[in-house]
């Protein structure tokens, strides 16, 4: 379904897979501006959203997941994964928990699957799993000002549950008051940023999408969410093996890293283009957006044992790296090995 806010005026949709809400609203460069100076709203209405309620969520939630959320309290706001038995990414998820449910978004088109997953794993445990994607819409407010912003949002005559983070606050909005909470802000002075201006931020940050940063084979470790979705002294959880070894005993066979663009070059790199490095493939391109301040940035995964230093070529165009997973992650185990007396 399109965003009803795809009507305003100025809107210009995005590519896929956002195509369903604005890329901008007319003057991506301010929106960008906004969200770094001061406040601005993003529409996120593709964005996938499940509730899971019962009294044995978190617990629940704590052996499914990467993350250690068994004694979350309400306000609590992180992120998690779900693996596979390989540790290969299936879902990314965004994770707030308000004292009665855990309120999850994540990629768009991802709810049905992800809800359909974890009522499979509900056995006999008191848990709940509601696909909201069609009820629910996500609402961002970006921006040192943001919590201004957010007081500035009308009674809507229910709760708003609100994750609140370090790049905005995401607001689980009743899909039909998407609109009037948009107007209200936007008559208050708080400008509308497009996904465009979203994406660069997110890219500035060094922040990866699953589906447009990863592939099939991606670890975590790879794409630098150990920490933030991957905790490292939890118990067990599908996956949990490839992670602790690559943590102990190995290092992961690409890294992350942001790409600076050459920006004499008008287009952008395509999604999947290789990263060349003297005429061979060592990598692929990721997600990519014009910031407005550093200019065209991207994302992309390379082979580990690239030097740190080294000027790529991306889909033609020349292309210089910022380290974000480093070559040495992993391999953490300090293992001494005894020799037998002589």
């Amino acid at each position: 379904m399109t965003s009803p806010l795809l009507t305003r005026p100025g809107a210009v949709a995005a590519a896929p897979p956002d195509s369903d809400v604005a890329a901008h609203y007319g003057e991506p460069v301010q929106e960008g501006r906004a969200m770094d100076r001061s406040a601005a709203w993003i529409d996120r209405w593709n964005r996938s959203v499940v509730r899971v309620s019962g009294p044995d969520r978190l617990g629940w939630l704590n052996d499914l997941t990467s993350q250690d959320v068994a004694a979350a309290e309400p306000g609590t706001a992180t992120e998690a994964l779900i693996l596979d038995t390989k540790g290969h990414i299936r879902f990314h998820l965004s994770l707030l928990e308000d004292g009665e449910a855990v309120w999850i978004h994540t990629e768009p088109g991802a709810g049905a699957d992800l809800a359909a997953f974890l009522d499979s794993m509900r056995f006999m445990l008191r848990v709940e799993i509601e696909d909201l994607s069609d009820a629910r819409a996500v609402l961002t407010l970006a921006g040192p000002d943001r919590e201004a912003a957010l007081s500035l949002v009308p009674d809507l005559g229910a709760e708003i549950p609100v994750r609140r983070t370090d790049s905005g606050a995401d607001l689980f909005l009743p899909a039909e008051s998407l609109a009037e909470a948009a107007s209200a802000l936007a008559d208050a002075g708080i400008r509308a940023a497009g996904m465009q201006a979203h994406e660069a931020a997110r890219i500035a940050d060094h922040r990866p999408r699953l589906g447009l940063d990863t592939d099939h084979r991606a670890i975590p470790h790879e794409m630098g969410w150990v920490g933030p979705a991957v905790h490292l002294e939890k118990g067990c959880y599908p996956g949990q093996e490839t992670v602790a070894r690559v943590h102990n005993l190995g290092r992961p066979p690409r890294r992350l890293v942001m790409l600076h663009l050459d920006g004499s070059v008008e287009r952008l790199p395509e999604r999947g283009a290789a990263i060349e490095l003297e005429g061979r493939s060592v990598g692929t391109v990721g997600s990519s957006a014009r910031h407005h301040e550093l200019g065209p940035i991207a994302l992309g995964l390379v082979k580990r044992n690239v030097p740190v230093e080294t000027q790529f070529t991306v889909d033609g165009i020349a292309a210089g790296q910022e380290v974000i997973v480093s070559p040495d992650t992993g391999a953490n185990a300090n293992i001494q090995l005894r020799r037998r007396p002589a």
